[in-house]
């Protein structure tokens, strides 16, 4: 067992660098935030007095050792807010705690440890989180807004591992109630659909298509690139195994961190074992923040007193959006300008922490800022994520109790800490030293406003045709299952991301070789897309589905009558909610409606009288809700080639993705009894099969926000009123209605027909009324020389009825 406050004796012949400012302490304001105590605690499996600690028992450790660090008595008592960072067991809504936890972590800690605080906080995820918390209670302490913040984290890992390998089950839960500010979650951004689909969703896989492209930007060859990995982790190791808080304390060359071994795996192309952080730790780190005037009302001493000169806080874009993959401006855009803040610069910088999950997090940054792999004073002052151990969202708080080690020992040094969360995607920055400096507010609103604005790739999300390789990730590639995902780009320069299953292009992204560049094919379907090296492959793995009608449908009734198509969603039992295989099957009713030129008209109802459909079947979307059509929902929601009419007959609840079916068909006819609603934000969803961007096109705006924000329904009467509906049918009667508009556009020119639902189309995406006017125009030129202009016009003049050909 280690834990001790971070200890703070002075180095003879230290180094001293200045702002440009000197500060003397007097002149310092009292509401100035100083760091006053840092403390951490460990323990190992193997420790002789291992106890097998809870997160909340670890992280009191730590808090303690930091309180006794401030070299005063009885600070806890002056603590007003204490501040949790999200432990891995709560970071996402997927994660769990398989042994129990508190019910309220900060004032677990703050009861163990003697603190009463008036608030206490649960941070949001992401390794950001320790600098971010300084960078943020530092400003709430300037402001006269707190006094005394105690923050702190833990992951016990190693031991919930341990548990369940041995079988025991300790119970760490805890009753402690009060008030708690959860902030929640905050991943909005770090991963997205398309990424989920694939499988690129834990970090090995989201890190290793940054490290590919970084390695084809350079024009490295495999085991080059390996090396230079090794090279720049290799310095790390000597200081984790001098660190006592280190999970593992072994030193390794550069050619046995890049060289494969049976101990040192590749667990993904292109990252061997030893280069990924290690999580399976038992860690906790605390930092005490005091004003000036609480530091020295409670007589803690100067000399235990580190400023914070500079900070930033600066997020990148969602990774399939990033103009390069390969770099990430918000992290070194927040470096420069925590040092700009401090007034001072990288040379100037005596140590260094920069977080280093995988080798890109830390090369992505010494890049821009012109560091050396072996730069003497070292990346990292813990021993880094791999080595040290990555103790979830809170490795960076050990960074910062050593960086204040450093401070103390080396008076007027600066020192650097750089936390990232997520894939290089948030990124928070903070510059300390012993020099006194007033709190410098952040500019880091206005430095974000100017990321915002670049320029963002496209993401195409159903792609097909030919395309090249911009990254790609093999997961155990040595294993018996590899798993491959590419990210590549399309004729047109949009990025999608694809599964590889063709074992010709798995043994490229597999061989020494940059695969990059390569073209190959893309195919979307309902679960996945999917990529191989020649279309052929393609078409063989993975073959077009034939366009024509089934014999039968598990969740649909089909039935043609004449040029009219009904198509019935016939699972009454659920009220008509489908799941992924009722969509597949819609899709491929309506790709042969389209496709069959003896079909004019469509019809699309639910089985009963209770619902048209309820939407997305959410038991099934648990199990398979990504499963969605290139055509959107139930095959129309995002279908382009909507080039015949199609009418929905609703006959009960369109609830949900049923109401954005709904408004995907060209006219809508209204049981009497039918009600209409997008009720997604109830359940925690939001209406994006459609819904957000058509209900405000065919219902005003504010009664299009108070249906999408509130869930309110309306009824027949209503939706017709505000042109939602165009008829509404007596109660039962709302097929036969639906079967007379079928008739009455029968009646009509197809070619006219179709021509119209084209102009209004591209309307639709046209602000400018004139020139949507102007470039409708252009429907006559295919009406004009269609038989039917000349069918319409003779039956007129001989007053019969016309007999349209549809060409």
């Amino acid at each position: 067992m280690s834990s001790a406050p971070t200890p703070a004796q002075p180095t003879p012949g230290a180094s001293a660098s200045r702002p440009e400012c000197v500060y003397r302490l007097d002149d310092i304001p009292p509401t100035t935030p100083v760091i006053v105590g840092v403390g951490q605690a460990a323990e190992r499996i193997d420790d002789a007095d291992y106890a097998g600690l809870s997160e909340a028992d670890l992280a009191a450790r730590a808090v303690s050792a930091a309180l006794a660090d401030t070299g005063a008595d009885d600070v806890a008592r002056l603590v007003d807010t204490v501040v949790a960072v999200r432990s891995f067991e709560r970071s996402s809504p997927a994660s769990s705690s398989p042994f129990g936890r508190p019910d309220n972590m900060p004032r677990a800690v703050a009861r163990r440890t003697g603190m009463d605080p008036r608030r206490a906080v649960e941070e949001v995820t992401g390794g950001q989180s320790p600098q971010h918390l300084v960078n943020e209670f530092g400003a709430e302490i300037a402001a006269g807004r707190a006094d005394a913040v105690v923050l702190f984290g833990a992951e016990v890992m190693s031991t919930v591992r341990h548990a369940q390998r041995s079988g025991t089950a300790p119970d760490f839960s805890e009753t402690v109630g009060g008030q708690l500010e959860d902030r929640g979650y905050s991943i909005g951004g770090l991963t997205s659909i398309d990424e989920v689909k694939h499988g690129v969703v834990i970090p090995i896989s989201q890190y290793s298509i940054v490290e590919n492209a970084r390695r084809h930007r350079l024009g490295l060859g495999a085991a080059e690139y390996a090396r230079s990995m090794g090279e720049l982790f290799a310095p790390m190791t000597r200081v984790a195994a001098r660190n006592p808080f280190a999970a593992a304390r072994e030193e390794f060359t550069a050619e046995e961190l890049a060289t494969v071994t049976d101990r040192n795996r590749r667990v993904s192309v292109p990252y061997p074992r030893r280069m990924v952080a290690r999580d399976h730790v038992n860690q906790a780190a605390s930092a005490v923040l005091m004003s000036v005037a609480a530091a020295r009302s409670a007589g803690i001493p100067a000399d235990r007193w580190v400023f914070v000169h500079g900070h930033a806080d600066l997020r990148e874009k969602p990774l399939l959006t990033r103009p390069d993959l390969s770099r990430g401006p918000a992290s070194v855009a927040a470096v420069r300008e925590a040092l700009r803040l401090a007034g001072t610069d990288v040379d100037d910088v005596a140590h260094f922490d920069l977080y280093s999950c995988f080798p890109v997090a830390v090369s992505h940054v010494i890049d821009e800022l012109g560091l050396s792999p072996d730069d003497p004073r070292g990346l990292t002052v813990t021993g880094g994520l791999p080595y040290f151990g990555g103790p979830g969202n809170n490795y960076s708080m050990h960074g910062i109790a050593e960086i204040v080690s450093r401070a103390r020992r080396e008076p007027g040094s600066f020192g650097l800490v750089a936390a990232n969360g997520g894939v290089l995607s948030k990124y928070s920055v903070g510059v300390y030293s012993s020099v006194p400096a007033p709190w410098r507010p952040s500019t880091s609103a206005d430095l974000q406003r100017e990321l915002d604005a670049a320029p963002s790739v496209r993401v195409a999300h159903y792609p097909n045709g030919p395309a090249t390789i911009e990254s790609f990730v093999v997961i155990d590639p040595d294993g018996e299952a590899p798993g491959a995902t590419v990210v590549g780009r399309l004729g047109d320069g949009a990025r999608f991301v694809a599964a590889v299953d063709d074992p010709g292009l798995l043994d490229l992204l597999r061989a020494d070789d940059d695969p990059i560049g390569t073209p190959i094919f893309v195919r979307a379907s309902t679960n996945q897309n999917h990529a191989a090296r020649t279309r052929d492959v393609l078409d063989a793995r993975h073959p077009r589905a034939a366009v024509g009608f089934a014999e039968r449908y598990e969740h649909l009734l089909v039935r043609r009558e004449g040029r009219v198509l009904e198509v019935t969603i016939n699972r009454p039992e659920v009220r008509n909610a489908l799941n992924p295989a009722a969509n597949a099957e819609l899709d491929s009713v309506f790709d042969a409606y389209f496709a069959d030129p003896d079909l004019w008209v469509a019809i699309l109802t639910g089985a009963g009288s209770a619902a048209f459909s309820a939407g997305n079947d959410l038991s099934a979307g648990a199990q398979g809700g990504l499963a969605m059509p290139a055509n959107g929902f139930a095959g129309l929601t995002a279908r382009r080639d909507r080039i015949k009419p199609v009418i929905a007959a609703v006959n009960g609840f369109a609830l949900g993705g049923g109401l954005e079916i709904a408004l995907a068909c060209h006219v809508i006819v209204a049981d009497e009894e039918a009600s209409f609603g997008l009720p997604e934000v109830k359940v925690g969803l939001v209406a994006a099969a459609g819904g957000l961007v058509r209900l405000s096109r065919v219902v005003p705006p504010a009664l299009a926000r108070d249906m999408i924000l509130t869930g309110r329904r309306i009824d027949a009467a209503e939706a017709l009123a505000y042109g939602l509906v165009s008829r509404v049918a007596p109660h039962g009667e709302v097929m036969s209605a639906a079967r007379a508009v079928a008739e009455e556009i029968l009646a009509a020119s197809p070619v006219a027909v179709r021509a119209s639902l084209a102009a209004m189309a591209g309307s639709e995406s046209q602000p400018d009324t004139v020139r949507a006017v102007d470039e409708s125009l252009a429907v006559l030129d295919t009406v004009l020389v269609s038989e039917d202009l000349r069918e319409g016009v003779t039956a007129f003049a001989q007053k019969r009825e016309p007999q349209w050909r549809g060409c």
